[in-house]
């Protein structure tokens, strides 16, 4: 005769069981929502690389590192994107000319960080660089140990060169709408993991770490029409505004005092 299976047996299979359906309903939502999303922003973003406010002189190299956020995708023209409005702001601040270069690339993940330092001009030296990056960590189940090991490695590597760094931390996931619940509060948690883990390996490599999730997060929760662009997933030019009036404090503490000239980085 045939033993029915004991109660912990059963629990177990129960268990198994809504695990799977749990995982086959994320994997639809995820779908889901990359439909929603889809590519209607195209896969570049405006390049606004130039020197703001020449006339200041004592320029600073501003260097913008990430994924399509740091390279302002979703902005309507090149003025509005990231880059451009922290390199004018801090222009502004400093009273000093800044060159902005953009490193940045639509879709790229903490790994790309090296290939985009790889990438730059030979001779190339910045003063200060500005990464913003994680979103697509989350969205990529990347785990979070090697998101931050990678974000380490170039962050050092920026330092080694004597170059200032600002880390605009990952963006809270659950304010994208087009993302279905549960799966866009699985995102809202995770997204705030990896910020944190990125906040603290930043703080301990002596670079200077922002929040966005709780300095714009909430702009982007209470005024969804503006803060987003029509694919309700990327910044809008209001966004970006946004975006960099976090950033700038932390940049300018970087580069130092109005008028003072900035660090020569080592070569």
């Amino acid at each position: 005769m045939r033993r029915a299976p004991s109660a912990a047996v059963a629990a177990v299979v129960a268990l198994s069981g809504g695990l799977l359906a749990t995982r086959h309903v994320l994997h639809v939502q995820a779908g889901l929502a990359r439909r929603r999303i889809g590519k209607d922003l195209g896969e570049e973003a405006h390049r606004a690389d130039r020197t703001y406010k020449k006339k200041y002189g004592g320029r600073i190299e501003l260097l913008v590192l990430g994924d399509s956020i740091a390279a302002g995708l979703g902005a309507e023209t090149a003025r509005q994107t990231l880059g451009a409005q922290l390199a004018r702001r801090l222009a502004k601040r400093a009273h000093r000319a800044v060159r902005l270069y953009t490193g940045a690339v639509v879709g790229a993940e903490t790994s790309m960080l090296r290939p985009q330092l790889a990438g730059l001009p030979p001779g190339y030296r910045p003063h200060v660089a500005a990464i913003v990056v994680g979103g697509n960590d989350v969205t990529h189940r990347v785990r979070v140990a090697d998101s931050v090991r990678h974000l380490a490695e170039a962050v050092s590597a920026l330092r080694d060169r004597g170059c200032e760094v600002v880390v605009g931390t990952c963006p809270d996931l659950s304010a994208l709408t087009p993302v279905p619940q549960p799966l866009r509060a699985l995102g809202g948690i995770s997204s705030r993991r990896l910020a944190e883990a990125q906040r603290a390996v930043v703080s301990d490599l002596g670079a200077r770490a922002v929040s966005l999730a709780d300095i714009v997060g909430p702009f982007f929760l209470a005024q969804p029409d503006e803060m987003f662009a029509v694919d309700r997933f990327h910044p809008s030019g209001a966004g970006y505004r946004r975006t960099a009036k976090a950033l700038l404090p932390s940049v300018l503490e970087a580069v130092g005092p109005p008028g003072a000239q900035p660090k020569r980085p080592l070569t």
